[in-house]
């Protein structure tokens, strides 16, 4: 399964797909897959986030589609910047194994009506999430 990083207008009705320039760096997803037990393991997923000074996008999000899953795990999705966290989240994952997290790329201070970035620039964005073992029955 892959992860997604995909920027959001607010008017838009429509989502796009890895929005051009937002994830212009963005390599092949680094997978490591951890055993817990006999039944269940932690698979990360780490991808990369760019958000470009010029982003004019207001949100953002990070989902993935629907794949195998233990039930009663949720997803925990970590953003680092220079391998410092700066945003974590925990979501659930829905019945048909995928997930979806909305956040804030850019905010509007209420009392001066300025635009300010709550992201900017180069971020390594990790999902983990508990699967079943492929050779476990469950």
């Amino acid at each position: 399964m892959k992860a997604e990083f995909v920027l959001l207008m607010v008017s838009a009705a429509l989502v796009a797909m890895l929005v051009p320039g937002a994830a212009a760096d963005q390599p092949k997803d680094a997978v490591i897959v951890t055993p817990i037990n006999e039944e269940i393991s932690l698979k990360q997923t780490s991808i990369t986030m760019i958000i470009p000074e010029e982003n004019k996008l207001v949100w953002g999000y990070v989902r993935g589609g629907p794949s195998e899953y233990v039930e009663r795990y949720p997803v925990i999705i970590q953003f680092l910047q220079d391998e410092e966290p700066v945003h974590v989240a925990q979501i659930d994952v829905k019945g048909d194994g995928s997930y979806d997290y909305k956040f804030r790329v850019k905010s509007t201070d209420l009392a001066t009506g300025e635009t300010y970035d709550i992201f900017h620039g180069k971020y390594t964005v990790k999902v983990f999430r508990v699967v079943p073992n492929a050779d476990s029955i469950a």
